[in-house]
This record gives structure tokens, sequence and C-alpha cells, in this order.
């Protein structure tokens, strides 16, 4: 099967784009914890708790990207209540117009 093939599929494009979404988050993650390590480690050689405010406010960041990937993305219960709304409203409007 050839690979143009493959990615003319919807079924394909969407796996491949929620595939892609959670691995960006699996690498915000990591980044996020090498370089809080590092920022940890610098500020308890400088006595100082200073990294405390950098891990919070990413990890805020990274929480609400982690909710947008796992739980309002395309495949979650949420997301496709909204989309069969959407067709529904759609599909209704285009029935009204006939």
């Amino acid at each position: 099967m050839r690979h143009d093939t493959l990615t003319q599929d919807p079924i394909e494009r969407l796996a491949r784009r929620r595939a892609g979404a959670k691995l960006g988050w699996y690498m915000h993650a990591g980044i996020y914890l090498l370089v809080n390590l590092l920022l940890i480690t610098l500020s308890a050689a400088s006595g100082r708790h200073w990294a405390v405010f950098p891990a919070v406010g990413w990890g805020i960041g990274l929480a609400v990207h982690g909710a947008m990937v796992f739980v309002l993305a395309g495949g979650s219960g949420l997301h496709e209540r909204m989309v069969q709304a959407e067709r529904d409203r759609l599909t209704a409007a285009q029935g009204n117009r006939s």
C-alpha cells in the first residue's frame, strides 16, 4: 500500500494528528522535568528556593496543554458530543433550506 493512499484516509490523518499531539505533550513534559531539575539544583545551590515559581507557572501551562490533548481533543467524550451537536445543527439547517 502506498504512503500517499494512507494519508488520504481520514482515519489515518486523525490518528496521526492525535498521536502527534500526544507526542508533543510528552516532549513538553520531558523538557519541563529537565529544566526544572536544573532550576531546582541552581536554586538549592544559591541557598534560596526561587525555583518553585517557574515550576508552578510552567506546570499550569503543562496541565492546560495536557487537558487540551487528553481531555478536550478529538476522541474525548466531550469533543465527540460537541461535534455531534454541530453535525445535528448543520443537518437541521440544511434540511430547512431544502
